[in-house]
């Protein structure tokens, strides 16, 4: 690594995610992938650079990109994938690895993940365990991805049995979100996003949940300072968290908040179009909050409050969203039971006491879930 001073930004925000020696930047704003070459050139040991990303991300922005390292004097190629979930799987991880070692990849040299959270995922995860560990950054292009899956160093792949099952932690050397990559989003996969926005509010923090309740119209709307806000809220509350438990073993679990149901029906609909990401973490957020009043944890009407607030920005919030057939409600508890969280055995949850305060439940009976998701699927 260099000893140039790192670059900051005079325009937007940054987030540290402090990790002692591994601790790195978010660096948020509008138009900040013109200043990529100057955040990520001071981090190389060689001006030399090998990008990943997906046909979509490099038909609108990766000339952008291109003309920020050339400015910097760093020497970059790409390696371009095909767009989807179905990118996550191990055909396209051994593809990916051949490839950066064709592009003589070093150890000390850096992968730029320059997408979303599929793109961040795979590369990350490839620049785990390339000769044992390559140093990356994450350039993401969706707001699912800027404050979710780019921060916390959570990478990997999918697998038959589901979802991210095959990965690694590997932390990267800063993040890149510019918020005007988000202009070129379709309003879904800007929707799907923002479930992950609000996940921030509904696991730890009330006002910000309120503060989204006024606002999210806004940042749909394209209000960049609405957009910067909600990004920086979201990536300091993970950040916090990713710093007290860097490798799930306690709290951090909490950032799963509707991914266990959320999951179960992405595996149920074959991770394709059918279901994104963040409208399986919709739905399945509601449905933590319906458990958990039918369980007499929550006061009635949370669990409607949410449901509404995801309705009114478009996103699904029921089984009754969801197009096509579904498995039975074992079928479902079967996915679930492959859940990362699962701990001897037994299924582990996030649910709730109110909306800003979650808990780890770690002692919920597959029975309940199983009658619990019996009644959804008849209510459909």
């Amino acid at each position: 690594m260099t000893t140039n001073e790192p670059f900051t930004s005079k325009d937007g925000t940054a987030v540290k995610v402090d990790l002692g020696q591994r601790s790195y930047t978010i660096h948020i704003g509008e138009g900040i992938l013109r200043d990529a070459g100057q955040i990520i050139g001071p981090l190389l040991s060689r001006p030399k650079t090998v990008i990943v990303t997906d046909e979509n991300l490099a038909r609108l922005h990766l000339n952008t990109l291109n003309k920020s390292l050339d400015g910097a004097g760093i020497e970059h190629t790409a390696i371009i994938l095909p767009p989807g979930e179905a990118t996550k799987s191990y055909e396209k991880f051994s593809f990916l690895c051949d490839a950066l070692l064709e592009n003589d990849v070093e150890r000390n040299d850096i992968i730029i993940a320059f997408g979303g959270g599929v793109i961040g995922d795979l590369a990350g995860f490839a620049a785990a365990v390339l000769r044992r560990g390559v140093n990356f950054v994450q350039i993401p292009t969706s707001l699912l991805a800027q404050v979710d899956s780019s921060v916390g160093g959570k990478t990997g792949i999918n697998s038959r049995h589901g979802k991210n099952l095959v990965g690694a932690f590997h932390q990267p050397l800063a993040v890149i979100a510019d918020i005007a990559l988000l202009d070129t989003l379709p309003p879904r996969e800007l929707a799907s996003g923002y479930a992950e926005v609000a996940k921030y509010g509904l696991l730890g923090d009330i006002g910000f949940f309120e503060w989204l309740e006024e606002n999210a119209k806004a940042l749909f709307a394209g209000d960049g300072q609405a957009r910067i806000k909600a990004i920086s809220k979201s990536c300091e509350a993970k950040a916090d968290i990713v710093a007290r438990d860097e490798k799930e073993n306690g709290v951090r679990a909490l950032l799963n908040l509707g991914h266990t149901f959320g999951h179960a029906l992405e595996g149920a609909t074959g991770y394709g179009s059918c279901l994104l990401h963040g409208e399986g973490v919709a739905i399945g957020t509601v449905l933590a909050f319906r458990f958990s009043e039918q369980n007499g944890l929550i006061a009635s009407g949370a669990a409607k409050r949410v449901q509404a607030h995801f309705a009114s920005i478009g996103l699904p919030t029921t089984l009754s969203d969801i197009k096509g057939d579904l498995p039975d409600a074992q079928t479902l508890v079967n996915y679930m039971r492959q859940d990362k969280k699962a701990t001897g055995g037994k299924l582990v949850f996030i649910l709730a006491r109110q909306i800003g305060d979650t808990f780890v439940a770690k002692d919920v009976a597959e029975s309940d879930i199983l009658n619990f998701m019996r009644e959804e699927l008849q209510n459909r």
